[in-house]
Order: C-alpha cells, then sequence, then structure tokens
C-alpha cells in the first residue's frame, strides 16, 4: 500500500514541479523576499526584522496559492487527460490514489517553503553582518556553489532534472539555518512560521483534495479560499457582537468557526516565535498546533475518500 502511495505522490510532484503556473508562484515569491530589502532599507536599524517578517508572510501567501493551484487542478487533470483510468484499472485502491494525491502536493509544498524559507534566512544573515566581507562571501558562495553543484548533478543524471529541487531546496535551508546565527531571533521566526505554514497548508490543501473529489476545479480553488478566510478569522466570527449583527448573523459566525478549522492559531504573534511570551512555549504550541493539523487533515481525507469511492466516473 505504501509501495502504491508513494508512486502516486512522487508523480504528483514531477507533474507540479513542471507546472509553469508553480514556476511562476515561486518566482513571485523570491522577489517579494528580495523586495523585503529594499523595505528594510527604509527602517534603518529594523532591516532584519522587516526581511523576516515579509518573508514570512510570503512564504505563507504563496504556499496557499501553491496548494489550491496543485489540489484543485491535479485530479481534474486526470480526469480530463483520461490518465486517471488506466491508473485505478491497476490494484491500487481510490481511496490510496487519493492519499498520494495529496501527499504529492505537501511534498512539491514543502520544497517550496524549505527553498523560500532558505533564501528568507540569507538575507536575514546578510543584514546581520553587513560589514564582515568573509560572511558575505559565505552567504553568496555558499548558495551558489550548491546550485552549481546540483547543475551538474541534473546535467549527468536525468532523473535529478526533477527530483534534484528536492535536496536543492533541503541545502538551501541548511545554509539558511547554518549562516544566519548572526540573527537568532529572526532565523527563529522564520523556521517557526515556516513550520506552522506547512501545518496550516496540510489542512488547506486536504480541504482541497475533497473539494476536487466532487467539484470542478473554479469551484474547489473557491470552496478551498473560502475555507482558509473563514478559518483564518474563526475567533473574530464566534465573537460577533449581537447589537451590531443581530442574533442571526451572530449564530450563524458562531456555526461557521465551529465547522471549520480555526486557522488562527497558525499566525501566532511575534514575541511568541521569538520565545518572549512567558505563559507559553514554543515547542509546547507547535506540538498543539501539529495535533490540530493531523486531526483536521486525517478527517478531510478521510471524508474525501468516502466520496471519491462513490464518484461514478462514467
Amino acid at each position: 500500500m505504501f509501495g502504491r502511495i508513494g508512486v502516486i505522490a512522487l508523480n504528483t510532484y514531477r507533474e507540479s514541479v513542471r507546472a509553469r503556473i508553480l514556476l511562476g508562484l515561486a518566482v513571485m515569491a523570491f522577489f517579494v523576499s528580495l523586495f523585503a530589502l529594499v523595505v528594510g532599507a527604509f527602517t534603518l536599524k529594523n532591516a532584519p526584522r522587516v526581511v523576516s517578517d515579509l518573508g514570512a508572510a510570503s512564504i505563507s501567501i504563496f504556499s496557499l496559492l501553491v496548494a489550491i493551484v496543485i489540489g484543485a487542478t491535479s485530479l481534474y487533470r486526470e480526469l480530463e487527460q483520461k490518465t486517471l483510468f488506466p491508473i485505478l484499472a491497476r490494484p491500487i485502491r481510490r481511496g490510496e490514489y487519493l492519499v498520494g494525491k495529496y501527499l504529492g502536493t505537501l511534498l512539491t509544498i514543502a520544497v517550496f517553503v524549505m527553498a523560500d524559507a532558505g533564501l528568507v534566512l540569507l538575507l536575514s544573515a546578510g543584514l546581520g553582518a553587513p560589514d564582515s566581507a568573509v560572511h558575505l562571501y559565505r552567504i553568496v558562495g555558499g548558495p551558489l556553489g550548491w546550485l552549481l553543484l546540483m547543475v551538474l548533478v541534473g546535467w549527468r543524471i536525468p532523473t535529478m532534472r526533477t527530483y534534484g529541487v528536492i535536496p536543492w531546496a533541503a541545502g538551501m535551508l541548511v545554509l539558511g539555518v547554518v549562516l544566519s546565527d548572526v540573527a537568532p531571533d529572526e532565523r527563529r521566526v522564520v523556521l517557526a512560521s515556516s513550520a506552522l505554514t506547512l501545518l496550516e497548508i496540510a489542512i488547506v490543501a486536504a480541504a482541497a483534495t475533497l473539494f476536487a473529489s466532487f467539484s470542478t476545479p473554479f469551484l474547489s480553488a473557491l470552496f478551498t479560499l473560502g475555507v482558509w478566510i473563514v478559518g483564518r478569522y474563526a475567533d473574530n466570527l464566534a465573537r460577533l457582537p449581537v447589537k451590531q449583527f443581530g442574533q442571526t448573523i451572530h449564530d450563524m459566525g458562531v456555526g461557521l468557526s465551529k465547522i471549520v478549522p480555526n486557522l488562527q492559531i497558525f499566525v501566532p504573534p511575534r514575541p511568541l516565535l521569538v520565545g518572549e511570551a512567558i505563559d507559553v512555549k514554543l515547542s509546547s504550541y507547535l506540538g498543539m498546533a501539529s495535533l490540530t493539523s493531523l486531526g483536521w487533515s486525517l478527517g478531510l481525507l478521510a471524508v474525501a475518500a468516502l466520496v471519491f469511492n462513490e464518484r461514478d466516473f462514467l
């Protein structure tokens, strides 16, 4: 079973990284991270904080877009191109196929997050020690050398032209973590925010998979975006004042806040991320967020599998 799911996941990843829209989103995310340097230049001593905050925000937003695009279109593309039918004709369950598509989507987003987080950490490291020529040489030379090595490996091994992005992104993250030791607070913010983004996107991708199991790409993307918006404001919906909105709207807000995942927990305030919160430890908070993400993801995937099993493709 795990072998079949793994094959579907890798195939989904291969299709996703070749999509032009994904490459466009990745390039836009990198440019937004670089643009944070321009914004930070106008904030004098707060430039590292601006870069880390804007970088973390761009990772979250663009990861959401990637999850919606892949989750809403991947399954429909298989149906439209009739490639789904020979796959399901093999000894593979529909639920296994759906889980494989979901894990392939998560793998693609994880690679995206690692690469973007590595870039933001490197930018923070450059701002943390601007007067050290050796340090700046390491920041520029390390990633450039790693990129050239991956290009060489891809030239010698054809399969690495697709899957080589995975070790390249992981290497970028490792370089960013190691070299950003001069800015420990910003490193903590970027890493914690990236981890929480992955946990949040795991729920969003599961919701996209559920909607894609019975709907069109446009409606799937619309429903998924709606779940994300409501989830981000779940706490506010539960506290709508009766005097201003009326009892009916208040009850609807409370009902929505209970049936959608509370995604607001994945964007905590900065003091918690840097360890300045007294009453909450970051490790405990990440553990709670992980359990929340796991529970919602498994539940949404279970419903998606039930719906997909009952779907008639004829």
